[in-house]
Order: C-alpha cells, then structure tokens, then sequence
C-alpha cells in the first residue's frame, strides 16, 4: 500500500482528536474513551483527579445533565504527536457558550494527555471581531 493510501485509510491524530471531541459532546463518552484514550492517559483539568476515571465519569455526568450539548470546531492544528482543537461549546442551544481550546498529547495513536482551557462569551463584548 503507498503512503497516499495510507494517509486516506487511517485518520490523521487531528482527526482522531475531533471524533473524540465530538463523541464526548454527543454523550459517547464511553466509547470515545474506548477508541481513543490510552491505558497510560492522564489530564490537567483542575476540577478533577488526573486519572482517564473521573474525567470520563465528570463527562458522562455533564452530558446527562446537558443531553443537547453542542461542539463547534472552529480550527484543529496538528504538530508531530500534538493536537490543539478550538471550539465553542455551548450545554444547550440557547446558552452563549464559551471558547475552549483542547491540547492533546498522542503516543502510539492514541491520547495519553489532555489539557483544557476555557473562556464563557459575555453578553456584551468591547471587541467588534468576536470570539471566533
């Protein structure tokens, strides 16, 4: 097989950082954790222990609680094994929602760390250019 029929067979990590975003925000997280997260997976979310148990179990939670979730891409930058995703969630359609940018680490295809930030969008903002 050549290298370009690789390239469209397998998905690039960018790829594979979407799908897990978008698993997790249409209430899959466990299956997004099952083809994804890696055996050695930890994050740096300070709201939770740094194990792949309770952000999964935080996620699930979240997306009972926010079944009409929406995850909009805005930009995925991939560099060797590192993936930056931003997107603007928002836990249902009426909410503003905020900007959050997600930071992966792959090792062996799959994720092994993780690293969120987050912005809420104001009601009234200063800057005519918008969040996105």
């Amino acid at each position: 097989m050549s290298t370009d029929q690789q390239s469209t067979s397998n998905p690039s990590l960018k790829e594979k950082a979407v799908s897990f975003l978008q698993l997790v925000a249409s209430g899959k997280v466990r299956e997004a954790y099952q083809t994804y997260i890696s055996p050695d997976f930890r994050h740096h979310n300070p709201y939770f222990r740094g194990d792949a148990e309770s952000l999964m179990l935080a996620m699930e939670e979240n997306s009972t609680m926010n079944p009409h979730k929406i995850l909009e891409v805005k930009l995925a930058l991939q560099e060797r094994e590192m993936v930056s995703v931003y997107s603007h969630v928002k836990q249902n359609p009426e909410d503003l929602g905020g900007a959050v940018v997600h930071i992966f680490s792959f090792q062996d295809n799959q994720i092994v760390e993780l690293w969120d930030i987050g912005q809420p969008i104001p009601e009234d903002s200063l800057n005519e250019n918008g969040m996105f």
